[in-house]
């Protein structure tokens, strides 16, 4: 901290607190309606994200509806050894790292290489048509795209249809443990490619022209300045959006997965959501899904400060 920020903490701290409230006051009346345009936002999120968490006592009660959540008996964390003693708790883990795991290594380059290719692209009119036909999958209902993946690797689909004229026997693909995860993973991609690479196009944009010019004057060809220009030009939006990623880890999403496996495939498709989501909702065993689900989140807020931490100190950029 320099003297003049050490002065003005000073000097801020030496104004009385009559003075702060009508400062604080001025600036209400000043700032009202940029205060009224955030009103719902803080309304949305104290009602729907803040006011819910209440409901976490439900994962120390043995909760009954009748009963609602003040009137179950308190039984501790007894719902979370129940968790951790489960004979599916380190399969459940496994999965759910395994596939965050391959959407880091797979999913989460596509959108960047996708924003790199479309930025060299120097057609006008090509480049618009590629990021048209490219986003397009975005706005495909997970529903539709589940039974899109269930037409093509069906028995008699597509993919088993050129597999057969190759001589190779239809694979049962929904069916088959170790196609989960590629299957899964692949048609994420298809899905979000284009749609990931916005972000990452208009950090482009805000790249300083300049620098490309010097690149040239020092003989730097395309793919020079992609490497020394570009990627170092997005990097901070790499790291932020990898730091969130890391952070939502173990946050799959259930819908996808819950539309494509099937008990024969439990044992690489079951993730955390998906068990809350089967013994909450199916079993209606509230109180011990609610725990497995704080779990989750406790877990996710370890990953994001870890990840956190360590951008910090290898790099300057960070979350917070």
């Amino acid at each position: 901290m320099t003297d003049l920020d050490k002065n003005l903490v000073q000097s801020t701290a030496r104004i009385p607190v009559e003075s702060k409230r009508n400062i604080i006051k001025r600036d209400i009346i000043r700032n009202r309606y940029i205060y009224l345009m955030l009103l719902p936002v803080i309304t949305y999120y104290a009602i729907f994200h803040y006011g819910p968490m209440y409901g976490l006592l439900i994962a120390f009660k043995d909760y009954g509806i009748a009963d609602g959540v003040w009137g179950s008996p308190w039984v501790g964390l007894t719902h979370f050894q129940h968790f951790f003693e489960n004979h599916y708790f380190w399969r459940l883990i496994r999965n759910t790292f395994m596939i965050n795991i391959y959407e880091l290594l797979f999913a989460f380059p596509a959108p960047i290489i996708m924003a790199l290719l479309i930025n060299e692209i120097r057609v006008i009119i090509f480049k618009r048509v590629v990021q048209t036909i490219s986003y397009l999958p975005h706005f495909i209902s997970i529903v539709v795209v589940v039974g899109m993946i269930v037409d093509f690797v069906a028995r008699d689909g597509l993919i088993n249809n050129i597999l057969g004229w190759f001589g190779i026997e239809p694979i049962a693909f929904l069916q088959e443990p170790g196609w989960f995860r590629p299957l899964y993973i692949s048609s994420g991609i298809w899905q979000g490619i284009g749609w990931g690479s916005i972000i990452y196009l208009a950090a482009m944009s805000t790249i300083d022209p300049a620098l490309y010019d010097a690149a040239r004057i020092d003989g730097a060809g395309r793919w020079k300045q992609t490497l020394h220009v570009t990627i170092p030009g997005i990097m901070p939006t790499i790291v932020i959006l990898l730091i969130l990623n890391i952070g939502s880890m173990l946050s799959v999403g259930s819908e996808k997965i819950i539309l494509m496996y099937n008990p024969l495939t439990y044992e690489t498709a079951d993730v955390i959501s998906t068990y809350v989501y089967r013994k909450g909702i199916l079993g209606a065993d509230f109180g011990y899904s609610a725990a497995v689900g704080l779990f989750n989140s406790v877990i996710s807020f370890i990953l994001l400060t870890l990840a956190n931490t360590i951008s910090k100190r290898v790099s300057e950029h960070r979350l917070w």
